[in-house]
């Protein structure tokens, strides 16, 4: 799962989907696509930007939802929170002091 999470940080138009869902979860495909073209200049079609949420989906970093025909798009920060606990220690002793 990893590997997948973190190939799917690698891109920065998924980084971009990933921000505009922070700001607005619960997006469909059109207006995914609206606010990629309007806010953040970037010609890409309705079917790339499939193919990225496709990536993100397969990572667990968007879950989606159907209500009758529309699709929504949510963020999901867990895997997320799954790889920062990976590598955080809690130390309790303090900070290691050097000796001269």
């Amino acid at each position: 799962m990893a590997d997948d999470l973190f190939k799917a940080l690698a891109d920065p138009t998924r980084r971009t989907i990933l921000d505009e869902l922070t700001e607005k979860s619960g997006q469909t495909l059109f207006e995914i696509c609206s606010r990629l073209s309007m806010k953040h200049q970037l010609a890409i079609s309705r079917q790339g930007v499939s193919q990225h949420l496709a990536v993100l989906e397969a990572a667990g970093l968007v879950e989606t939802r159907r209500e009758g025909r529309y699709k929504f798009h949510d963020l999901n920060t867990a895997p997320l929170r799954q790889i920062a606990e990976r590598w955080l220690v809690t130390d309790t002793t303090g900070p290691e002091k050097s000796t001269p």
